[in-house]
């Protein structure tokens, strides 16, 4: 209940609630007496809503906020920023672009808007940071500008460049690489290690190319041992995978021990894993391992060169050598 600014008196003020892109959104419906607001029309808004026949209340106060600002100034490249951001999930990934972008891009280009922009700017900030920075961070640092840019341009509140931006190439060949000796001294690490369940996440990535990601949310009922396949949901970028289930990677799967928890690999208290890092670098550390080779990246890599050797590697076998 509410007062009604237009009389004064006592109202009914409605709301309704509903999931849209799989968020729990409540929103005001409108007032019994100013807006003429009844159960059924709330239902109405409610279904149109759900629809996208009607933007969420949230959606027409980014629209409202968005045509003000435009309307007051340019979109440079801070206030793209600063929206940007709104629609990103908090976190870690969140956190770590905020830095890069304090760090390398708010000066160079917070106060211009894209049209502003040419090739010999980005090549200016990338030519620099080649100089103390790592390809990777610096093709990290271009990613962000060029995300920024593209969620302006998605928005409708700024034009896009007139040019590609270049980003330097990432050669991540040697860090992925085992010879047959540092393999098989990762699988005698791994046996001899005591925490089972993260050695056989490792070993699962090795027989079946498998993301850490993937693996963390894989829980008991996405593997059908009658069929041979192992489904993968919300994979990277696509909708949900099948993948085959080799005899190595039923052999890992057969061994791993089964809790009340769905997970396959459980964290505490048998949520959803969320890290291994600890024990995957103890792992490493003690097959002596190049410093640069990730582990559990690294070993889906593996996994490929050993399916593009035309059969020279026997999985199977060597499943069970890690075994023994």
């Amino acid at each position: 209940m509410g007062i009604s600014p237009a009389t004064g008196k006592e109202e009914r003020i409605y709301y309704i609630r509903y999931r849209k892109n799989g968020k729990l959104v409540e929103d005001k419906a409108g007032r019994q007496i100013e807006d003429a607001m009844t159960p059924a029309r709330a239902a109405l808004k409610r279904s149109e809503k759900i629809s996208g026949k009607i933007p969420t209340n949230q959606e027409e106060r980014y629209h409202k906020r968005a045509e003000k600002e435009a309307e007051q100034g340019r979109w440079t490249i801070n206030k793209l920023w600063e929206e940007y951001k709104k629609q990103r999930k908090p976190g870690k990934g969140l956190y770590v672009d905020a830095s890069r972008y304090e760090k390398y891009l708010k000066d160079a280009f917070g106060g211009k808007e894209p049209s502003d922009f040419v090739a010999l700017d980005v090549d200016l900030i990338r030519l620099n940071l080649q100089k103390s920075k790592s390809a990777q961070t610096v093709k990290h640092v271009l990613n962000l500008l060029t995300w920024i840019i593209n969620f302006g341009v998605k928005k409708g509140l700024c034009t896009g460049l007139s040019f590609r931006i270049q980003k330097p190439a990432v050669d991540n060949i040697k860090t992925e690489d085992l010879n047959p000796e540092q393999l098989q001294n990762q699988l005698k690490a791994i046996e001899k290690d005591e925490n089972k369940d993260v050695g056989n996440l490792m070993r699962l990535a090795l027989f079946s190319g498998m993301r850490r990601g993937e693996m963390f949310k894989l829980q008991w009922r996405d593997i059908d041992f009658d069929r041979g396949f192992i489904t993968i949901r919300d994979p990277k970028g696509v909708k949900n995978q099948t993948i085959p289930l080799s005899d190595a990677a039923r052999t890992v799967l057969s061994d791993q021990k089964r809790t009340l928890s769905p997970y396959v690999f459980p964290g505490e208290n048998g949520n959803k894993r969320v890290n291994v890092s600890k024990t995957v670098n103890r792992i490493k550390k003690a097959a002596a391992l190049p410093q640069d080779f990730r582990p559990l990246h690294g070993l889906r890599h593996v996994y490929a060169s050993m399916l593009a050797s035309s059969g020279q590697v026997d999985m199977y076998n060597l499943a069970k050598a890690s075994y023994a």
